[in-house]
């Protein structure tokens, strides 16, 4: 099954306040596997940078207005998307603001039933405990240690890996390795099967010989002071 994991970065907490989405990170998984197709784009907000946003991810004003905004893209982005569930963080956040861009340019809105939200699966599978990214990251091994800020591709990349923890812990790479496997078993019984008119060996005896069990008998008992004798 084809999923999108996407995360978003903005101005604010509420569209309909006048937030904008400034950045989509979007990692593409066939079988909870990556596959390593991604969508990343920044967006022109057309609007100031409040400074308590810019302290999350870092994305000023200034380098936000050479960007373009979001309709110029996203014809691009729902090819990305497609019919796929959609996987984010907490994210009727996430869809929230992806939906609000999409309506301001006369779009239809995506279904809220594509939503698969990561925060509802850990409060599920981890009641009580801390269910941020950061502490989920830290529960299942995963290596943060790069995100510095809040950026969306990143931290999409790091909820692929915390998706599959919540959904099984299936080993990353594991359908290509059964497929090795598989083949590597087709293989060994086609070269095993004798070919067809060839007539075929009778097997070799593995087993030693009176002479060689004799030859052996004799060669122990002429070690001197041998460890199993004491």
């Amino acid at each position: 099954m084809r999923e999108v994991i996407f995360d978003t970065e903005t101005t604010g907490l509420d569209p309909k306040t006048g937030d904008r989405m400034v950045e989509i990170g979007c990692v593409e998984m066939i079988g909870r596997v990556e596959t390593g197709r991604t969508f990343h784009a920044y967006f022109n907000p057309e609007r100031d940078m409040p400074v308590e946003a810019e302290r999350v991810h870092g994305l000023s004003a200034a380098f936000l207005a050479t960007k373009p905004r979001f309709a110029e893209v996203a014809d691009e982005l729902l090819e990305f998307l497609g019919d796929a569930p959609l996987v984010a963080h907490n994210a009727g956040f996430d869809f929230g603001f992806l939906n609000n861009e999409l309506e301001r340019i006369g779009r239809a809105a995506i279904d809220m039933e594509r939503m698969v939200d990561t925060v509802a699966l850990a409060r599920k599978k981890h009641p009580g405990a801390k269910n941020s990214l950061d502490a989920l990251c830290t529960r299942y091994g995963i290596d943060r240690s790069h995100r510095v800020k809040h950026g969306a591709l990143l931290d999409a990349e790091l909820l692929a890996q915390v998706y599959v923890e919540l959904t099984g812990g299936r080993q990353i790479g594991l359908g290509l390795a059964e497929a090795e496997s598989l083949t590597v078993v087709e293989t060994a019984t086609i070269a095993a099967a004798p070919a067809a008119g060839r007539v075929a060996r009778p097997p070799r005896p593995h087993a030693a010989s009176p002479e060689e069990l004799e030859r052996h008998r004799e060669f122990v008992a002429g070690i001197e002071n041998a460890i199993w004798a004491r």
